[in-house]
């Protein structure tokens, strides 16, 4: 750089880490960032600067050419960054992984759980130059915007020197999920590695990208039999090799094959494509309460029931029976481990927890609110892609007094005509059913327009379900048979998809 008289000329040299902590320090404000700086040129009317973002192991220089009467001011943007750099160097990689057969960028930031912030979708195209949308090429290795840090053998948040403790346990537990869906071979104490998505480093997106042989290499992974690549059921769970006998397959000879959806359990996993009737439609499902609170308590028989894990069930089924037909779906309210579950009698827990990984809130209103925020988020950013036909659909159990016996019965919004056409086709569909399978024949469910939060609050069009009183041991019978919730959930489908 060119000397001049008078003036102060300063290098500063950041490491990844360092850049991470910076912009922490400095906020999100760019203007607030370029004044520490010292590069607004309204007020520096000398400065010149080279920036090169530093996050994947460039080095970040500001030059900065200095009047005397500022160096004052510049100076304690200075003390700071060289104490930063006190902090130490680390080597910085990124993840790298093989794609698989029918594999797009959306396919796997779901798969890596990184698609519900788009900073994370629009750095993977740009640092593997690909245009939005593109198919990748099976077998080719693609980078992903994940960063790996060195891990202290202490702790995630003295490892990374951050306050506070709720994003180093977003981490830990991110790094968990990767590790239980072997998506990374070894664990983070294991491997003193601590893998930290684009989103939880502020969405910094390089400018500036040199990765060659500075990535860590993600586990292996297993080519699955299908060339679909719009399903979404499972934004949150690993997809893994299916062994189906090929006379199943056979079968299937019109149809892209089986997909496995860990979800479901081990023994349901394989879901067949059986046709492609509800590509391009978008079901959002909520099974009622869940997490700390087990909703409306029945008994029969000196076994507690729990509203939540019956209503979790039927929903389940629905799910399935809508990805076996080319739907996209999504699970709001989610269990790690209990699938489709036989027998009467579901034992109670509380480990469900919202999409995205979310912890449900103990106050009431802020789970409703958590989980009407995450289908809005999710029909907006499905919305802009041009999709419109989504639903949602939200499953309880009624309590009522043990007297009291009730059919399966439906509520919309009262002033969404849409809803109430759905609900009115579920009702048709249920009210045929009983005709067919109820020994009198008569069904008394109803539809019915009420201002219930969910419905009022969800953007999409949205249908809230009773399947009966958890109390009644009449109405018991439709869902602690195992049959029956199958039942249910396949009349719920027929009447999602009944015509006009």
């Amino acid at each position: 750089m060119k000397n001049f008289p008078d003036h102060s000329i300063a290098k500063v040299t950041l490491s990844p880490l360092d850049w991470v902590r910076y912009r922490s320090f400095l906020g999100s404000n760019q203007n607030r960032r370029e004044k520490h700086l010292g590069i607004l040129d309204k007020e520096l009317k000398f400065t010149t600067y080279k920036r090169a973002l530093c996050l994947f192991g460039i080095t970040l220089e500001t030059h900065i050419l200095m009047k005397p009467t500022l160096r004052p001011y510049i100076s304690l943007v200075f003390t700071f960054c060289f104490a930063v750099l006190s902090f130490g160097q680390s080597s910085h990689q990124m993840v790298r992984i093989t794609a698989r057969n029918g594999d797009s960028g959306e396919k796997i930031m779901r798969r890596y759980k990184l698609l519900d912030h788009s900073c994370n979708e629009k750095a993977f195209y740009k640092i593997n130059d690909l245009a939005f949308g593109d198919m990748l090429v099976k077998g080719k290795k693609y980078y992903l915007p994940i960063l790996v840090f060195e891990y202290n053998g202490v702790s995630i948040r003295t490892s990374m020197d951050w306050d506070g403790w709720k994003k180093p346990l977003r981490i830990k537990e991110y790094n968990e999920y990767l590790k239980k869906r072997s998506l990374r071979s070894k664990s983070l104490v294991k491997s003193q590695l601590i893998w930290i998505p684009l989103h939880e480093l502020d969405c910094i997106l390089p400018e500036n990208i040199e990765v060659k042989d500075k990535m860590v290499e993600s586990e292996p992974e297993p080519e699955e039999s299908t060339t679909e690549t719009n399903i979404a059921a499972s934004k949150d769970v690993a997809e893994e090799k299916l062994d189906v006998p090929e006379a199943l397959l056979a079968k299937q000879k019109k149809v892209s094959g089986y997909r496995n959806f860990p979800i479901f359990g081990d023994k349901h996993a394989n879901v067949p494509l059986i046709d492609n009737k509800l590509a391009g439609k978008i079901y959002y499902l909520v099974a009622g309460h869940g997490g700390p609170d087990p909703g409306a308590i029945g008994e029969a028989t000196g076994r507690t029931l729990c509203e939540d894990e019956y209503s979790y069930d039927v929903t389940l089924r629905l799910c399935r029976k809508l990805l076996e037909h080319g739907a996209t779906v999504y699970m709001i309210t989610r269990d790690p481990d209990d699938g489709l579950r036989d027998g009467k009698f579901l034992e109670c827990d509380n480990d469900e927890y919202c999409w995205g990984n979310k912890k449900m809130p103990l106050n009431q209103r802020k789970r409703l609110l958590q989980r009407a925020s995450t289908i809005n988020e999710l029909y907006r950013a499905n919305k802009s892609k041009g999709i419109k036909e989504q639903m949602a659909i939200m499953i309880h159990i009624d309590s009522r007094s043990k007297s009291a016996n009730t059919d399966v019965f439906f509520y919309h919004y009262p002033r969404s005509g849409s809803s109430r056409s759905v609900a009115m086709d579920l009702h048709k569909t249920f009210k045929a059913k009983y005709g067919k399978y109820r020994r009198n024949g008569k069904y008394h469910g109803t539809v019915t327009g009420r201002d219930l939060f969910m419905l009022r609050v969800t953007q999409p069009k949205a249908v809230f379900i009773e399947l009966g009183n958890i109390r009644s041991p009449k109405d018991q019978k439709r869902f602690l048979l195992e049959s029956n919730r199958e039942a249910v959930a396949k009349w719920l489908y027929e009447g999602l998809i009944r015509k006009k």
